[in-house]
């Protein structure tokens, strides 16, 4: 399986997504900061499942319809930091799509994630993600997850890595940093965290318009048999 997730910083990066899904062809496409109003149903071979409606700039996950059944999209609220108290709210700050992957005969949850900005503290997106992955689990229980996205987390990714270990996930970085806009915010902001899967490779891709640069993650389901279809929800 192979997902590329994308901070399209406002929307400004909307253009490249042909030309991206065409070269790397995923099976599944992970957007933030993506103007859902105005977003395409289709991105040449991929489909849209669903993007957030609360947020102007939010989320949205499209798949591959010859690989996957899309079997049920759902966004989420997480807690508000006061940026979005304050300034520009984001009202959802995950979407999970739970698919049922024909090639292998297996459900899997995907998501995409973003975090809350820099000027919350990091205590705040630990809260965050460990929230996110609990409604994963409620959208897909005990089935294999991929949440991707922008964590907007640069410094102290061993606690982060600890934390998720609780909660039974792993935490996966790319070969190279997603991020370089700022000199003393630089580093690997765009992550995965995974449970169910044996992720192969996190690749950083080429940079285009947007401040983040685009991640490839390639992953395989794990050797348990978890995950096997079991009707529509």
């Amino acid at each position: 399986m192979r997902v590329i997730s994308y901070n399209l910083r406002k929307n400004r990066a909307v253009s490249e997504l042909v030309a991206l899904t065409e070269e790397y062809e995923p099976n599944v496409l992970c957007l933030q900061e993506a103007d859902t109003e105005a977003l395409p149903t289709e991105i040449g071979l991929m489909h849209l499942a669903d993007s957030t409606s609360r947020n102007r700039l939010g989320l949205a996950v499209y798949y591959r319809k010859d690989r996957f059944t899309a079997v049920k999209t759902q966004a989420f609220e997480l807690k508000k930091s006061l940026h979005d108290r304050l300034l520009t709210p984001a009202h959802e700050r995950l979407i999970g799509t739970r698919l049922i992957d024909n090639e292998a005969g297996r459900e899997v949850v995907v998501a995409s994630f973003h975090a809350a900005p820099l000027t919350a503290l990091n205590s705040l997106r630990r809260h965050q993600i460990a929230a996110a992955h609990e409604q994963l689990q409620k959208l897909g229980p005990n089935l294999p997850h991929l949440m991707v996205g922008d964590y907007n987390y640069p410094i102290f990714k061993n606690h982060l890595s600890e934390q998720v270990k609780v909660s039974g996930y792993d935490l996966s970085l790319s070969d190279s940093r997603t991020y370089t806009r700022y000199k003393f915010f630089r580093g690997h902001f765009d992550l995965a965290t995974s449970v169910g899967l044996d992720i192969t490779s996190v690749k950083t891709l080429a940079r285009g318009t947007s401040d983040h640069l685009p991640i490839l993650v390639q992953a395989t389901y794990s050797a348990d048999k978890s995950g096997e279809p079991t009707g529509a929800m």
